[in-house]
């Protein structure tokens, strides 16, 4: 069963793997667990940390099935040489995916490491226990044996079965308690933490001379505009794609600066005021989620129609270090260091771009500014590597804060139209939701996709070959008895679109959970209470209740009766991800100046159910950082372009929540240890924005259907 481990890369392929969307799923257990001989642990998952504290929870997931303590495991994350292909990083599946394989792997080396020490021992598998890796008799604790003398440097060489018997949850000693963030401290002391701070022996710097808009053509290029500045090695032009390396880092940014170009540029763009005509007048692939009861003849008997249609424009991910890599191309080996959530995915595609052998490309993933979705780091490894082979030699490769706006994908853009009937009870009889949106999936799977590709075959962005998230969350949760539920797919976005946090979950829980606040109050009943009538589903229920308990929520309908200028009100919003996954409730407190517009948002309670909580102090800092981030978008976020380019380019022209607006974040979580652990990196931030909107028409009577809730728009509902 065993053998020295030596130099085996990992990754083994062959048998006890099994092809899937999110990478190739392995069951061999070498893949995932490794003990060392000093005893402590490695841990290999091929997920990576964004910033959502998923390293240590996969750490406490490995220290508690196999009784080491926590400090004693070490994660190897997202390297195409040493760490299982578990695709992507998203949709909040990595404690659901990877912790699962993990969990199972730890469990299956607990018991071989169990079986070598009954055999060493002499003694039954009954009668030993562990503690901290020391694997001892029950009645003579004096004989002893390490997982380090039992496997230290040695390859378990079996899988890992699909019946493998874990913990009982009501067992954990590690799992489920608080524990400290193991890379916070390196990053509070400033240590070299990010891909922003990697320097390699040798290595030259670059940036990117990009054209001023998409799809504009290079006339001219002159070099002579260089000739004063300094350590410049080669400035490389390849059709419209232009980048310069030089020594330093600061000669790359005066040189980017100075290098005279001439470009020609159409207007291939909507305006801003057409933006939402043009998605709904595009060629569209219709897919119907929901067709339960006869729409038509129901919509037409309701004693009340109410019929509204919801906004959300395109949102940049604003990550606040702009996108970096580092590009090592020799002739035998590419080294790319990136902050990917996609290594091997990445590593494929680069392959496709240079030309070779994905075998000979090596990726190792470093942590970057937070996405969460697609943001620019794919497109600047591909910057990198095509630098570094023009010159022969380690590139770093940082893009400016104008070519992340410009050049990222973006959050799509969303237009949701709902319609309901209510009988002369107040009843929901009739339910129709449609929602257009291009795709929020466009990984690069070909070189095309990257902005590098495209600007090198001058060839527009290949399509990703199917569509995919405007379909998340479209469907509620409530139970009514008729309701039609359809997904409109644009094939061509006007900008640029690809992943970003949720998906289509936040604009499609932002327009449901509105519309449902626009029949509870048409209706004349309370929000809350509204909502109750139609979840059955005890879950669902006590995270509303938990959520409405904490906030202190006086019962009754909205909006307020009584107001003045400085006016306040309380609004609900509800989701459970995707249909089948964590459970959120948020109740936002806000407070608006009918004279400005302004909203100023003092408070949201936020109650979480995610089935088991791995660590409750993560889990908290998830729900805050989704909070945040989410209002953000609903107060303030909003890509703006003309016909020619776009216009928001920095954080002037794009403004996201400052410090002193941020609100104070109440938290219930609601800990089920006899569930599956799910995913916390997004459901949280899909409930905000209509919390925020229905608290808004609480307290003035004014509905806000479009994002983001500017004082001009909230002045504009108000009239």
């Amino acid at each position: 069963m065993m053998t020295d481990q030596g130099s085996r890369k990992r990754g083994r392929r062959g048998s006890g793997r099994q092809e899937s969307f999110w990478g190739q799923l392995t069951t061999w257990l070498d893949d995932w667990i490794e003990i060392n001989p000093d005893g402590t642990v490695t841990a290999f998952s091929g997920k990576v940390e964004l910033g959502t504290g998923v390293r240590t929870a996969l750490a406490q997931i490995v220290a508690e099935e196999l009784d080491v303590p926590f400090d004693r495991v070490h994660m190897v994350m997202g390297d195409t040489q040493r760490t299982p292909d578990e695709g992507y990083t998203a949709g909040s599946m990595t404690i659901s995916s990877s912790g699962t394989a993990l969990r199972n792997a730890a469990a299956q080396a607990r018991l071989i490491l169990f079986e070598l020490a009954s055999r060493k021992l002499a003694v039954h598998l009954d009668e030993l226990n562990v503690q901290a890796g020391v694997i001892s008799a029950n009645r003579q604790p004096q004989r002893k044996v390490t997982y380090a003398e039992l496997m230290g440097g040695k390859h378990f060489n079996i899988e890992v079965p699909a019946n493998v018997t874990v913990k009982d949850s009501q067992t954990y000693t590690v799992v489920g308690k608080s524990t400290p963030r193991e890379d916070i401290p390196r990053k509070v002391a400033g240590e070299s933490v990010f891909i922003q701070d990697l320097r390699l022996p040798g290595m030259l710097h670059a940036r990117l001379v990009r054209p001023p808009s998409v799809g504009a053509e290079l006339i001219s290029m002159d070099e002579r505009s260089l000739a004063e500045i300094p350590g410049i090695v080669k400035v490389v032009r390849r059709n419209n794609f232009i980048g310069i390396v030089t020594e330093r880092e600061e000669q790359a940014i005066l040189a980017a600066q100075a290098l005279k170009v001439e470009w020609r540029e159409s207007a291939t763009l909507p305006t801003m005021q057409n933006l939402y005509a043009t998605l709904r007048s595009r060629p569209t692939e219709d897919n119907l989620l929901i067709d339960q009861g006869d729409f038509d003849s129901a919509w037409k008997n309701a004693h009340r129609q109410l019929h509204a249609t919801y906004y959300q424009p395109y949102h940049a991910h604003a990550s606040i270090g702009p996108s970096c890599a580092v590009a090592d191309v020799k002739e035998d080996q590419i080294t790319v260091w990136a902050s990917t959530p996609g290594p091997y995915p990445l590593s494929g595609t680069l392959a496709k771009l240079l030309d070779v052998s994905p075998e000979k490309v090596h990726l190792i993933h470093v942590e970057g500014a937070g996405s969460y979705g697609q943001n620019g780091s794919d497109d600047a490894a591909a910057d990198a590597v095509i630098l570094s082979q023009a010159v022969g030699r380690p590139v770093r490769l940082q893009w400016s804060r104008q070519d992340e706006f410009v050049w990222e994908p973006k959050a799509p853009a969303m237009v949701m139209e709902a319609r309901g009937g209510l009988d002369s009870q107040g009843n929901v009889v009739a339910w129709d939701y449609q929602v257009w949106s291009p795709s929020h999936v466009a990984r690069a799977h070909s070189p095309e996709q990257l902005v590098a590709g495209q600007l090198l075959s001058d060839q527009p962005s290949a399509q990703f070959g199917f569509s995919f998230g405007a379909e998340r969350n479209a469907p509620t949760n409530y139970s009514f008895e008729t309701q039609r539920v359809t997904v409109h797919y644009i094939a061509d976005s006007p900008l640029r679109a690809s992943s970003f946090r949720s998906l289509g979950g936040a604009e499609n829980t932002f327009a449901n959970e509105s519309f449902m606040d626009e029949l509870a109050a048409a209706a004349g009943v309370d929000a809350l209470e509204f909502r109750l009538r139609y979840l059955s589903d005890e879950r669902a229920r006590q995270v509303l209740k938990s959520a409405a308990s904490k906030a202190g929520w006086e019962s009754r309908p909205s909006p307020l009766k009584t107001r003045g200028n400085l006016s306040q009100g309380r609004g609900i919003g509800f989701a459970w991800y995707e249909n089948d996954q964590a459970l959120v409730a948020s109740i936002a407190h806000v407070q608006v100046d009918i004279s400005t517009g302004a909203v100023r948002v003092n408070r949201i309670v936020v109650a979480h159910d995610c089935g088991l909580i791995i660590n409750p102090d993560g889990l908290r800092n998830q729900i805050e950082g989704n909070t945040i981030q989410s209002l953000s978008r609903a107060l303030k976020e909003e890509v703006m372009f003309d016909e020619w380019r776009i216009k928001s380019v920095d954080w002037e022209s794009y403004p996201i929540l400052t410090f002193s607006e941020v609100p104070d974040v109440d938290i219930v979580l609601i800990n089920r240890p006899d569930l599956p652990a799910v995913g916390a990196g997004e459901p949280s931030t899909t409930t905000t924005a209509a919390a925020v909107a229905n608290a808004i028409f609480d307290a003035t009577g004014a509905r806000l259907r479009q994002i983001p809730f500017t004082p001009a728009r909230v002045k504009a509902a108000l009239s």
